[in-house]
């Protein structure tokens, strides 16, 4: 039996029972091209997008047997093309390689060492910064991060002005920027 869809000869087999050989190679060389671009403008690697038509056809020659050609070969391929990209791209999502590459970096205790590591350092480095403010500077600033107290009661305390408390908290949050760049984003 022979079939013509868009000018396309697809031969079944002499039984048949499916798509022969040679209609396979029509139905590849027809359609891989176009398929590969389609695929394309989902998975946005070209590379990507030939493995998945290759997979289609690896897929329909297995079924071939089962394969309905009375229905649009062009259709029943862009569909299944339609599919695999989704699924890369729902897998992909699920295991990015940058997740996959972080994972294999290394092991929780390299981390939480190197975290102590960076920890201590930072420590190190707020309380030089912190050293270095001029003293009514520092003071506010120790009882305002440190002593968790608030602007109207560190005025209180130091018999002071809260705009006094907030033009040092300026100052020290200023200075301590500037001391702790190479740990601010």
């Amino acid at each position: 039996m022979t079939i013509k869809r868009n000018t396309l000869e697809i031969k079944k087999n002499k039984d048949n029972a499916g798509l022969d050989k040679n209609g396979f190679e029509i139905l590849f060389r027809t359609h891989f091209k176009g398929l590969t671009f389609f695929a394309l403008e989902y998975v946005k690697d070209y590379e990507a997008a030939r493995e998945i038509v290759q997979e289609v056809f690896v897929n329909v020659w297995e079924k071939r047997k089962s394969v309905d050609l009375e229905k649009s070969p062009k259709s029943y391929l862009s569909t299944s093309v339609r599919n695999r990209c989704l699924n890369y791209l729902r897998d992909r999502k699920k295991y990015s390689p940058d997740i996959l590459e972080m994972e294999s970096i290394g092991s929780d205790e390299e981390y939480i060492e190197l975290d102590e590591l960076i920890g201590d350092e930072l420590k190190n480095k707020i309380d030089k910064a912190t050293g270095e403010l001029p003293d009514k500077c520092r003071e506010i600033f120790l009882l305002s991060r440190i002593e968790n107290k608030k602007y109207k009661e560190i005025a209180d305390e130091l018999n002071i002005s809260v705009k006094t408390v907030e033009a040092q908290m300026s100052k020290a949050l200023k200075l301590m920027r500037e001391k702790l760049a190479d740990f601010i984003n």
